[in-house]
């Protein structure tokens, strides 16, 4: 997945709580700005059986990717979450949201009736 901006759910440091996070546009030189300029917000993008190998071609030079995990720094983003990758080397498929929004946690509470594998209902 990626994305060049919106919000999402990360802690700042591994153990800490859970934040709403603004995330910082795409760098200049980073495969999420190739995506963001491209004139659709979101698509799928098949690189192991690509539809059209131009394009694979195209994106196999190195650049930078940005990873956002369970940790997100924007205030070190360059340092913390952006490394060089070849996308078709790395995926066989690429999702881009152009804009993403954090995900909510379920509530912890169960409502009365509920069965114990609350909330699968396995």
């Amino acid at each position: 997945f990626g994305t060049d901006h919106g919000t999402v759910a990360a802690a700042s440091d591994w153990g800490g709580p859970m934040e709403i996070k603004q995330v910082q546009p795409s760098h200049i030189d980073s495969y999420e700005r190739i995506f963001h300029d491209v004139p659709t917000d979101n698509f799928l993008l098949p690189l192991r059986y690509p539809l059209n190998e131009h394009i694979r071609k195209k994106l196999l030079p190195e650049r930078l990717e940005r990873a956002i995990g369970v940790i997100y720094r924007p205030e070190t983003e360059r340092q913390s979450h952006y490394f060089y990758a070849s996308l078709p080397s790395q995926f066989d498929e690429y999702i881009w949201f152009d804009k993403t929004r954090a995900v909510e946690a379920l509530t912890k509470e169960m409502e009365e009736g509920a069965f114990d594998t609350f909330p699968f209902g396995v």
